[in-house]
């Protein structure tokens, strides 16, 4: 296990502004429903669901929208979702996984295949990129949660598989059938975490230039920006040099 500095290819994941929490609102509260109507309605007796109220508590999802979301569920009024996932390749060779969840899916693959296309990509086949990712469960704590050598301490000892930490946060790594139980275990000396999460985590990264990662980050915002995109994860990295061009 080795911390070290929480990549920055996954950069497109902060500093999500206020407008477009409602949209963030409204695929949270998808998830929680798809949850809710895959298990139990209660999220003692749903882990998928327990972490899917977690985490839109975390981003200080209103109470009432989360129990909507799972009264949808539970009235059966709700859409019928299907978890469908899209790989393709981004500016420079950069590969991309796209998870969704949709109740029509001929127009999410159509908007997904044009989003490519139109922002120097390429949809592929399912599997033309997701053998160079592992699906493994994060945890996430907040930067206060402690030192990076006391959070290293508690992931081992809980049985986490690695650990970063930078000036935003730590990040704890599982396998994705441990998630749970190490999160569990992390929560009795850290506390509650900010976020618990399967994520496809890139084996290798695929270095890009300014140029280049301005054209891909144009294409990861606007498939965040789909609604029925949930989340989009990518193996690009950036110099520090480059990295300053592209957030100046």
């Amino acid at each position: 296990m080795a911390g070290h500095s929480h990549a920055k290819n996954i950069m497109h994941r902060k500093g999500k502004s206020d407008a477009v929490r409602s949209k963030v609102f409204s695929k949270l509260a998808r998830e929680i429903t798809v949850a809710a109507k895959l298990g139990m309605p209660d999220p003692a007796f749903n882990s998928r669901l327990r972490l899917a109220v977690n985490n839109a508590r975390a981003l200080s999802m209103p109470r009432d929208n989360i129990e909507r979301a799972i009264k949808k569920a539970i009235g059966n009024d709700g859409d019928n979702y299907e978890e469908i996932r899209y790989e393709g390749y981004g500016p420079g060779g950069v590969a991309i996984i796209v998870e969704t969840l949709t109740d029509n899916r001929n127009r999410t693959a159509s908007n997904v295949r044009s989003t490519f296309s139109k922002n120097g990509g390429a949809m592929g086949e399912t599997n033309s990129v997701g053998f160079m990712f592992d699906k493994i469960g994060e945890i996430e704590y907040p930067i206060k949660a402690g030192s990076a050598d006391k959070i290293m301490e508690a992931a081992i000892e809980a049985g986490a598989d690695d650990v970063e930490s930078d000036e935003d946060g730590h990040w704890i790594y599982t396998s994705f059938e441990a998630m749970i139980e190490v999160s569990a275990a992390l929560e009795k000396v850290l506390g509650e975490a900010e976020s618990i999460k399967a994520i496809w985590k890139p084996q290798t990264n695929t270095p890009i230039d300014a140029e280049k990662g301005a054209v891909l980050m144009k294409l990861i915002n606007l498939l965040e920006e789909d609604d029925d995109v949930q989340n989009v994860y990518s193996n690009f990295e950036m110099s520090d040099e480059d990295m300053a061009k592209l957030e100046a």
